[in-house]
């Protein structure tokens, strides 16, 4: 009879001791994204090894996503470097990758590229992949990265928009949206036309961007 107490004592203390641990991962998770927060590289190196990496703020967003948020380069690195998921999303359906790529932070983008992880089909809360908002968002060198790592160039997002037509309509058809087409049209990209049936050669045109449309002039259907 004494054994079935004594099973019972090792259990519980089982449980207590996961318990514990559990509570103390969910701790260090928190430290992590505040010590990520304030931007403190020494102290998030000091805990990365028994902290969650995937731990979420209210927002849902991982301490790599806050990092790539801030645009620290080196904070993100030491996440990245210790297993940090580059693909997981938050609450609006960013990640690390996705919002890199859509605000030009080039960095934290070879980072996570050179990881081999990232997912490049996947879509933004608006059905696009990260080459889209990095074309509208005025990011040529980001154009450039993203369609070398093999983001499809052609992709047409929930408005039934490719990067080339966001780069035309929602750019301001100066110099840099100049060179962002010239990117996409020397990478292949083609004259997809809106839900409208008007192609980004005719969106150009309507707008007055002589130059860009130009350089659309050579693409074919």
């Amino acid at each position: 009879m004494s054994a079935k107490p004594a099973a019972v004592a090792t259990l519980i203390a089982l449980l207590l001791s996961c318990s514990s641990a559990a509570s103390g991962e969910e701790r260090d998770g928190t430290m992590l994204l505040d010590a990520v927060r304030a931007g403190k590289l020494v102290e998030v190196r000091s805990i990365l090894g028994q902290a969650d990496l995937e731990a979420r703020d209210a927002q849902g967003r991982t301490a790599l996503l806050l990092a790539t948020l801030a645009n620290n380069i080196e904070i993100a690195q030491a996440l990245i470097e210790a297993g940090a998921d580059v693909n997981a999303k938050d609450a609006i359906k960013d990640t690390p990758y996705l919002y890199a790529g859509a605000e030009g932070r080039d960095e934290i983008l070879k980072l996570i590229l050179a990881t081999g992880s990232a997912n490049l089909k996947d879509t933004n809360r608006y059905g696009g992949t990260a080459l889209i908002p990095a074309a509208d968002k005025g990011h040529p060198s980001t154009v450039r990265i993203l369609i070398e790592a093999g983001v499809h160039i052609d992709h047409v997002n929930n408005l039934g928009w490719t990067a080339l037509m966001e780069a035309v309509i929602l750019g301001d058809g100066g110099p840099v949206y100049q060179e962002i087409v010239g990117i996409l049209v020397n990478a292949g990209a083609r004259q997809i036309p809106d839900r409208d049936g008007v192609t980004p050669l005719e969106h150009a045109r309507r707008l007055g961007f002589t130059e860009i449309a130009s350089k659309m002039a050579i693409v074919r259907e």
